[in-house]
């Protein structure tokens, strides 16, 4: 097997109380795992693609229940900046997706992927640029921290480390395996979020 580790966010054992600093590392693991894919060959580059699938899915997810609608509300220019970055997103996936139901040894498999790469890598820059920026000036440590707790509970639905655990089952065979992990995380965020909420005002949503 490879000898490659591949770090990811976390890592480092840094409180993860800023979103925008834990979505930057999570950029970070997503240049860091496509260095990986290109890097090895079989068994490995099947592994360290699968951990990128996973991670990608979950991040964009993320990034569209959290980042966007808070650059939606609270920038000038909102609408049109997260419009644009969903418009990335949505190219990105479909790149993933028919990414996914190819053999990393297949012949095409490679110019796919650099194609992805470009096209992530674009994206990425520019939420660094438009909207990364914009949130931390129109916000306060306590809500940076409380999107960042979302963020992480979506994290937790793709580990980036080898071999996370069987990923089949009835859900993924009804609607796809990124299909499922794309509701699992927005599932995961929208509960965390809610928790948070209730731990600010004090009141569950049962109160």
């Amino acid at each position: 097997m490879s000898e490659l580790h591949t770090p990811h966010a976390g890592d480092d054992h840094a409180k993860d109380d800023d979103v925008v600093s834990l979505l930057m590392r999570q950029h970070g693991d997503i240049r860091n795992l496509f260095d990986e894919v290109e890097a090895t060959k079989g068994d490995d580059r099947r592994d360290a693609f699968h951990r990128l699938v996973r991670l990608l899915a979950v991040h964009e997810t993320a990034e569209e229940e959290i980042v966007h609608p808070f650059a939606r509300r609270a920038q000038s220019g909102g609408e049109q900046v997260v419009k644009e970055r969903l418009a990335e997103e949505k190219a990105a996936k479909e790149t993933l997706t028919a990414l996914d139901d190819l053999d990393t040894d297949d012949p095409t498999f490679m110019p796919q992927l650099l194609k992805l790469r470009k096209d992530v890598q674009a994206h990425a820059r520019a939420e660094e640029r438009y909207e990364f920026p914009h949130i931390r000036r129109s916000t306060d440590s306590a809500n940076l921290a409380t999107m960042a707790k979302a963020v992480k509970a979506a994290e937790e639905m793709a580990p980036t480390r080898p071999h996370p655990g069987v990923e089949s089952g009835a859900a993924n065979a009804v609607l796809g395996p990124l299909a499922a992990l794309m509701d699992r995380t927005k599932d995961a965020v929208r509960k965390a979020m809610d928790k948070n909420e209730g731990k600010d005002t004090g009141k569950g949503k049962d109160s």
